[in-house]
């Protein structure tokens, strides 16, 4: 039996704050191998996946790795980017559209100035966010401990 995603956003807002926030909502589509936000670069969106998948990558130092390692794959009902809530508002991770992707989008600096203006609904955003970041934070660092930790020696 599957249990809802303590994440995603039917499991975390109220149905009165996802109201209000989808109110702000629209809709957008992302072919498969889109780039959806670069690390570095201003992060000023968000969006929720309504269908398919996005994979979250942190991108790997030269040497020994190129590329970028992805951390995790994102589906319906989940958000994609945390970087709009915080200064200085640039994206700490990439996303890549790994299947088409039909999304919700959400224009962060609007969604933040409902939030100073409603302090229940910005506590309510604030919270599934940082949840959202404490997931996203354990997934990276369990994917990095895989790429680079060191891998124990046959003995002979």
């Amino acid at each position: 039996m599957s249990t809802p995603s303590p994440i995603r956003i039917a499991a975390v807002l109220s149905a009165e704050h996802r109201g209000r926030l989808m109110a702000q909502a629209h809709e957008v589509n992302f072919p498969e191998g889109a780039r959806i936000f670069d690390e570095g670069a201003r992060a000023e969106a968000f969006w929720i996946v309504r269908s398919g998948t996005v994979t979250l990558e942190v991108p790997l130092p030269s040497g020994g790795h190129r590329g970028a390692a992805p951390v995790e794959s994102l589906g319906p009902g989940e958000l994609v980017g945390w970087s709009w809530l915080f200064p200085p508002y640039t994206w700490q991770l990439s996303a890549e559209a790994m299947t088409p992707v039909r999304a919700y989008e959400f224009d962060g600096p609007a969604v933040r100035m409902l939030m100073d203006a409603d302090p229940a609904f910005g506590s309510a955003i604030g919270h599934w966010v940082g949840r959202v970041l404490a997931v996203r934070l354990q997934q990276t660092r369990t994917r990095l401990i895989d790429l680079y930790a060191p891998r124990p020696t046959a003995t002979r």
